[in-house]
C-alpha cells in the first residue's frame, strides 16, 4: 500500500483508492487526488485487496474518508463502517471512477470525478436512510425481488470458462439430443408483511417486489401481483420494517445479488449514513 500526505488546509481527508478504479482510468484518480490536496490536508492511500482496503477505513483517525470508486466500493465502505458501529460519526465522501456508477448517481454524487472532487471540498453533509437486515447486510438504494426461475441457474461472479464449453458442445455431438422444456419464468409465492401487517399472502402469486428508503424514515413497498389478462394494479404501502417469507428466493440489493433465503427482515435506519454531497 502506498500512502502520500499533502497539506493545504486544515481540514483532514483519509483517501482511500480502490484498486479496480486504479486500473479501469488511472488518469482520473490523478486528477482526483490533485484537486483533493490543492483544497484540503490530504492523505492518499493505495490498499492493493478487501483486507486492507478495511483495515484502512479501520485506522482513519479524526480524518475525514472519502473512497474513490464505483458503486461496490461504495457498498463496501457503508457496509464496513456499519459492521464497526461507526456510521453514526462518521461523514463519508465519495468521487466515482469506474463503470458502475448508477447507485452513486442516484443517491446524488456528480458522477463526474471533477465535480464530485469538488463537492468534497465544497459540500454539505446530508444524512440518507438505509436499509438494513437481520444479517446485518446494508440496502443504500433499491431493494428487489423477481420472480422465481426455473431450472438450474449460474452462480453469480462464476466466470464463463471456454474449456467448458467446448466440451459441453463436444457431448451435444454425440449424445443424441432429447426434448427438454426451457426454463421460463414464474409467479413467487411469497408473503409480505409491512410493519406486522400483511400486504400479500402466499396465496396470491406475485412478479415483483421492490423496497426503497424514500427518506422518511420509511420505505415504499410496491409487491406487482401476477396476473391473468389485464395488468394487475400494484400493491402499495409505507413502512419502517418489511418482512418477505415463503419458498426460497433471491434478491437484489444495489449492485449485488443475494440468497436464497427462506425470510428475511428489512428495517429503516433513518439518517444513518451522511454523505457529503453539492450544496
Amino acid at each position: 500500500m502506498a500512502e502520500v500526505a499533502t497539506s493545504a488546509t486544515s481540514d483532514q481527508l483519509l483517501v482511500v483508492v480502490d484498486p479496480i478504479a486504479r486500473r479501469a482510468d488511472g488518469e482520473s484518480v490523478r486528477i482526483v487526488k490533485d484537486v483533493l490536496s490543492a483544497g484540503a490536508a490530504t492523505k492518499v492511500c493505495l490498499p492493493e485487496g478487501p483486507e486492507e482496503f478495511a483495515r484502512v477505513l479501520r485506522r482513519r483517525g479524526s480524518r475525514r474518508p472519502v473512497v474513490v470508486g464505483d458503486d461496490r466500493t461504495l457498498v463496501r465502505t457503508v457496509s464496513l463502517l456499519h459492521r464497526q458501529r461507526e456510521l453514526a460519526g462518521c461523514v463519508l465522501s465519495m468521487v466515482p471512477v469506474g463503470g458502475a456508477l448508477s447507485l452513486a448517481g442516484a443517491l446524488g454524487v456528480p458522477t463526474g470525478a471533477v465535480a464530485a472532487a469538488r463537492a468534497v471540498l465544497e459540500g454539505a453533509e446530508r444524512r440518507l436512510d438505509l436499509l438494513v437486515d437481520d444479517s446485518d447486510g446494508v440496502v443504500l438504494g433499491a431493494l428487489r425481488i423477481p420472480s422465481e426461475r426455473a431450472g438450474q441457474q449460474p452462480v453469480a461472479g462464476e466466470p464463463a470458462r471456454p474449456w467448458v464449453r467446448t466440451y459441453q458442445s463436444l457431448v451435444r455431438t454425440l449424445v443424441p439430443a432429447r426434448e427438454t422444456a426451457p426454463p421460463v419464468s414464474g409467479p413467487s409465492r411469497l408473503r409480505v408483511e409491512v410493519d406486522g401487517m400483511t400486504l400479500v399472502d402466499l396465496d396470491q402469486p406475485v412478479q415483483d417486489i421492490s423496497v426503497t428508503p424514500n427518506g422518511s424514515g420509511t420505505a415504499a413497498v410496491e409487491v406487482r401481483p401476477a396476473s391473468v389478462g389485464a395488468e394487475a394494479a400494484p400493491l402499495l404501502a409505507r413502512g419502517r420494517r418489511v418482512t418477505v417469507s415463503g419458498a426460497d428466493f433471491r434478491y437484489r440489493a444495489d449492485a449485488t445479488e443475494a440468497g436464497p433465503v427462506r425470510r428475511r427482515t428489512w428495517t429503516v435506519w433513518e439518517g444513518a449514513l451522511g454523505l457529503t454531497l453539492p450544496g
